[in-house]
């Protein structure tokens, strides 16, 4: 492709506009878990993992609620929704750090609620344009070196200047707000897709209860299979992000605050390039394939690196950093990339935004369930040989669930191709669906 080509200025304001906006969104959700809360237990459960619990069953909530709420999103609310849900979020950080626990778990739920919307709305200014592979790929790469930045923030508060435990998030949350509204306001002002974008992408819709329902009813098993995996893939990558100082410790890299922000910063460079490179497959179908082999790359990498690790072969810094490599090959693609390839390469009137936010819900169920399972299965296992185990899991589930999907959508697009069906919506009165993007 001619360099030439590439409209520069919009690719580096959309890209700005949308990394900025969610690396700010992080400094509100993730900050408190470099805490350790360390000797602090209610109803037989270790604080911290109650406080995860809680932000994750909002986060979830959030998710199954943004199912219709995104997938029905209009341009024109927006702005509105986005700092209107970061506000929120940041008043039940202050409420936390007023109310004594354990009574103030209510509020790190209230936390976890506004935010799982988040993603959605930016993700909602870059699909369907000729660029969504770039720009998805360093929107994606946010959250990869946001977490551990914010942390590296937390980390610091707490520290440096004294800031107990309680008050840190809201504190670090506070930091972030001037920044977020500049992105907010940036992300605003993104031109709305051209007659390119639609033709190459294929033109995206608000959806109805009817769309969303024949969507599920045409590729119900093929969602169904990716979801499964999502779900265990999003628990694993919960998982790590929220217990990374211990595992770190476990590992021997203790009281080094830049060991978060380093590792996350390899491996969002890596993924970036690796996924961004899909931007110059012009075929949808071929790029939907693409991405099945990406994501078997990753669960690989995640099996093999591990066992590496296990057997004494591997550092547990590179093991750390590769294994981390795996998952987010795995996980960046569901979050945007994955699904509007999906949209484009079956031709769907409809958005990204509905297919991510059904895998989300279920992720981060999946989430939840995992960590009741840690401290009632195995509360005496270390956090490493949990996280090994997982791994193991993650692994052989997604291998099976990879497979899987390259057949079954590989089939249903044969059939299409071969009765020349209109998959799956037909809209009766296509003049009153309300374009999704503009």
């Amino acid at each position: 492709m001619n360099i030439n080509k590439i409209n520069i200025p919009f690719l580096l304001q959309a890209s700005v506009a949308s990394f900025g906006t969610y690396f700010c969104m992080y400094a509100f959700r993730k900050p408190f878990s470099v805490a350790t809360f360390e000797g602090i237990q209610f109803f037989h459960i270790d604080y911290k993992i109650l406080l995860i619990i809680a932000q994750v069953i909002g986060y979830a909530f959030s998710k199954f609620i943004g199912i219709k709420v995104i997938s029905e999103l209009k341009s024109s609310k927006r702005v509105c929704y986005l700092l209107a849900l970061i506000g929120v979020s940041e008043i039940a950080l202050l409420f936390f750090a007023l109310v004594p626990a354990p009574y103030n778990l209510f509020f790190m739920f209230l936390n976890g609620v506004p935010l799982g919307m988040i993603w959605g709305i930016v993700f909602s200014y870059v699909e369907g344009r000729k660029y969504t592979e770039i720009l998805g790929v360093i929107l994606c790469s946010s959250f990869i070196v946001s977490s551990g930045m914010v942390k590296s923030v937390g980390y610091f508060i707490m520290n440096s200047w004294g800031i107990s435990a309680f008050w840190m998030p809201a504190i670090t949350g506070l930091i972030f707000i001037i920044p977020l509204c500049f992105f907010a306001w940036l992300l605003e002002r993104i031109p709305p897709p051209t007659a390119e974008d639609k033709r190459m992408k294929m033109k995206r819709f608000a959806m109805d209860a009817k769309s969303r329902k024949q969507v599920l009813y045409h590729f119900f098993v093929p969602i169904t299979v990716l979801v499964f995996f999502y779900m265990f893939l999003t628990a694993f990558r919960d998982f790590r992000d929220n217990f990374t100082r211990e595992l770190w410790d476990d590992i021997g890299y203790t009281e080094d605050a830049s060991i978060y922000t380093t590792s996350e910063l390899l491996i969002a460079i890596v993924v970036l390039v690796l996924l961004g490179g899909t931007f110059y497959i012009k075929n949808n179908l071929r790029a939907l394939h693409a991405y099945h082999g990406v994501l078997l790359t990753g669960v690989l990498c995640i099996l093999i690196t591990t066992w590496c690790f296990q057997s004494g072969v591997m550092s547990g810094f590179y093991w750390m950093v590769l294994s981390g490599f795996g998952l987010y090959s795995c996980y960046v693609p569901f979050n945007c990339l994955f699904f509007d390839r999906f949209i484009a390469a079956f031709k769907l009137k409809g958005n990204a935004g509905f297919l991510i936010y059904i895998a989300d819900a279920f992720g981060y169920l999946g989430s939840v369930i995992v960590l009741l399972y840690k401290n009632f299965g195995h509360p005496n296992l270390s956090w490493t040989s949990f996280f090994i185990y997982g791994s193991y899991v993650v692994s052989g589930i997604g291998v099976i669930a990879v497979l899987g999907s390259y057949y079954l959508l590989n089939k249903k697009k044969h059939h299409q191709t071969k009765y020349s069906i209109g998959y799956p919506i037909e809209y009766t009165n296509l003049e009153n669906i309300n374009e999704y993007n503009y």
